[in-house]
């Protein structure tokens, strides 16, 4: 499974303005509304922060995956986001986070959701690979990394 079949360079942004966590989950959720696969943003944002709320999904190591199972989008969707500064994301290693992926899925797919999310977690394992996020330049980029799980 190509992760890149689920995003496309208009939903990956290299510099995050938000200062806090509900405040980044909402440029995110502004970043995907444009997309047709997002129904309604409004919904897609209080689930997302509804998911959020119930435990971090700050993983450590500077990333997060903010994400729900919505019926506010018609296929699954990730967005990719990264912040220079980092950001507060109640991380379970209380440091700041630097890398999020929002992940937005409908709510029957249940499989295809885990296989994402946990394709992306191998991947943000890698040292290597979160620092050539830090570093990417371009989507494309974003974008070749993202397929780079076998």
């Amino acid at each position: 499974m190509k992760l890149s079949k689920f995003c496309d360079e208009s939903l990956v942004v290299f510099n995050l303005k938000a200062g806090g966590k509900d405040e980044l989950i909402e440029e995110l959720v502004n970043l995907v509304s444009s997309s047709n696969m997002v129904k309604d943003a409004d919904q897609l944002l209080k689930d997302v922060i509804d998911r959020e709320n119930l435990v971090t999904t700050g993983v450590g190591y500077g990333v997060a995956f903010p994400h729900a199972k919505t019926r506010a989008v018609k296929g699954i969707i990730i967005a990719f986001g990264r912040s220079a500064k980092g950001v507060d994301f109640d991380a379970m290693d209380h440091k700041p986070v630097h890398l999020f992926f929002l992940i937005a899925a409908p709510e029957d797919a249940i499989g295809a959701h885990l296989n994402v999310m946990a394709r992306l977690s191998y991947l943000m394992k890698s040292e290597q690979n979160r620092s050539r996020l830090m570093e990417a330049s371009s989507p494309g980029d974003v974008l070749a990394l993202m397929d780079n799980v076998e």
